[in-house]
């Protein structure tokens, strides 16, 4: 066993969600949400959706602000540089879970107007990654997590479901989707 050397910026899930209409085609809903335990920011949720129902614009929900703000400035800007744009409103909103990992997973933001509803199921076999931070132009962050791929998944706002659909991947050489529960995600930054 080994100690990490990196600074840990971040411990939480981060499940995702991208649907295309077709095979490799254009990503039409792009769903990121966070469940943080540990940040500079302190703890919370928040779910980044740009979908057809979001009219093709980014919406942020969020229970702590400051940390989904803080998550665009690292990890998340890092991973869609669209979402490094802090201007983007932030919607208050409270968030509940259901179902197991095994099985079906949602995932639900409830803000004052609207209801988002994330659902995983389908479930494949885990994968555990470990990346480190690199100096630049190298990836600057390290990521050490459980991807659980999903080859099915939805999302709904307001009960009305988004076009498109999961596909098969491959990730090294493994079965992978385009939509995966990510457990015990942390984050490293070199010091």
């Amino acid at each position: 066993m080994a100690l990490d050397p990196n600074r840990l910026i971040l411990t939480g899930e981060n499940p995702f969600i991208r649907l295309s209409e077709t095979d490799g085609g254009t990503i039409t809903t792009n769903a990121s949400f966070w469940r943080i335990l540990i940040s500079p920011a302190g703890p919370g949720h928040v779910l980044y959706l740009k979908s057809e129902l979001t009219r093709d614009r980014w919406k942020i929900y969020a229970d702590n602000i400051a940390m989904a703000r803080w998550l665009q400035t690292t990890v998340q800007g890092m991973l869609d540089g669209e979402l490094s744009d802090t201007s983007i409103p932030v919607n208050d909103a409270v968030f509940d879970r259901t179902g197991n990992a095994r099985d079906f997973w949602t995932e639900q933001a409830i803000a004052h107007d609207e209801e988002v509803a994330l659902t995983w199921y389908d479930i494949g076999e885990p994968l555990l990654i470990h990346t480190e931070p690199g100096p630049p132009p190298a990836r600057q962050y390290g990521v050490c997590t459980l991807l659980v791929p999903a080859l099915g998944a939805r999302v709904a706002v307001n009960g009305v479901q988004a076009k498109g659909r999961p596909f098969p991947a491959q990730r090294e050489g493994r079965p992978f989707s385009t939509c995966a529960l990510a457990f015990s995600e942390s984050w490293t930054e070199a010091r």
